[in-house]
């Protein structure tokens, strides 16, 4: 796709403002893709509201919650709780993005929608928390509190291109760790719930993935740097969050998120899919980027066999104690 305008100058002076500008006919045909194969879905629905008690602090007959009255396993109580606090700072993040992308055309009406469609699913994993008595309702809120109240502030807010580069991996990340939270949950409600929620964060990748191949298209260079940068320094939106770190390397474990599926599900997908290993033509920065970005691929890759070696030899450790 090529925009001509006078006022976009050449690429030499692409600003944030330009190619907001260059990019805004792409948006506004992306959000109508969009609106046309998203379906709209009640987050009441995939609540277990049978299973709902009372608590005791304002009704008699309330009871306290005990660990054994939940139903999920416990790597699944550990990403349920890193999912739903990371879905909780949605107003941080809409902060951001309208901040970055405008609150008028094409990109603030996409900047609304996705903030109302992200809003479904801190609401229904809350209540399917609280109904199901999943996790300890009272940490639940502490760990809320503390997380926003820290606010968030993305590492790439200096850049409408980073942000879009960014998304376009994150948008495939949390789909990837909602979905494998449900698979490793042990409760088919739990399953269903992330699945949907999975199909959102699926079409909120493509909207991003397609509004890069377009960067992509009409500034290469500054997009090859943006995507390197990126890749190489990606971080989960939920890194601020109490005892993050210790939830991390636990869902690594339990083959929810780590090194292994970041590398096969969520970078190359991407990378692959837009070829941007595959791209020439560049100026000698965007071909020094393009370099590096395949160069950490590699070496991501060789640290993920060493993880995959790790979490195979743990696992034949725990086999032998259970013989």
């Amino acid at each position: 796709m090529t925009i001509a305008s006078p006022h976009l100058g050449s690429p030499d002076t692409w600003t944030d403002a330009r190619l907001l500008y260059a990019l805004e006919e792409v948006v506004e045909k992306e959000l109508n893709r969009h609106l046309k194969v998203a379906k709209d879905w009640m987050p009441h629905d995939y609540v277990p509201w049978g299973d709902a008690r009372n608590f005791p602090e304002f009704f008699e007959d309330g009871e306290e919650w005990e660990p054994g009255q939940s139903k999920v396993t416990d790597i699944g109580k550990t990403a349920l709780v890193v999912n739903l606090l990371t879905e909780d700072n949605l107003p941080s993040y809409h902060h951001e993005i309208a901040t970055l992308f405008g609150r008028d055309g094409a990109w603030g009406t996409w900047v609304h929608r996705w903030t109302a469609e992200e809003g479904r699913h801190g609401i229904v994993m809350r209540d399917y928390l609280l109904a199901s008595r999943a996790v300890d309702p009272v940490k639940l809120e502490q760990f809320r509190m503390a997380h926003m109240s820290e606010g968030f502030e993305s590492d790439n807010r200096h850049s409408m291109l980073h942000s879009v580069a960014y998304v376009a991996f994150q948008e495939l990340a949390t789909r990837i760790s909602h979905r494998n939270t449900g698979h490793q949950s042990g409760d088919p409600v739990c399953d269903r719930m992330l699945a949907r929620i999975a199909t959102d964060e699926n079409l909120h990748m493509v909207f991003y993935r397609n509004l890069l191949k377009s960067a992509f298209e009409l500034a290469p260079d500054l997009t090859m740097q943006a995507v390197r940068d990126v890749v190489v320094n990606f971080r989960m939106p939920g890194h601020g969050m109490p005892g993050f770190e210790r939830a991390a390397a636990q869902m690594a474990i339990g083959e929810i998120y780590n090194m292994r599926i970041h590398h096969d599900d969520v970078l190359q997908p991407v990378l692959r899919h837009l070829k941007v290993l595959e791209i020439d033509g560049l100026d000698p920065e965007g071909l020094k980027a393009q370099e590096e970005l395949g160069m950490f691929m590699g070496g991501l890759d060789s640290e993920a066999a060493k993880f995959d070696e790790k979490l195979a030899a743990r696992k034949a450790r725990i086999a032998a104690r259970g013989r």
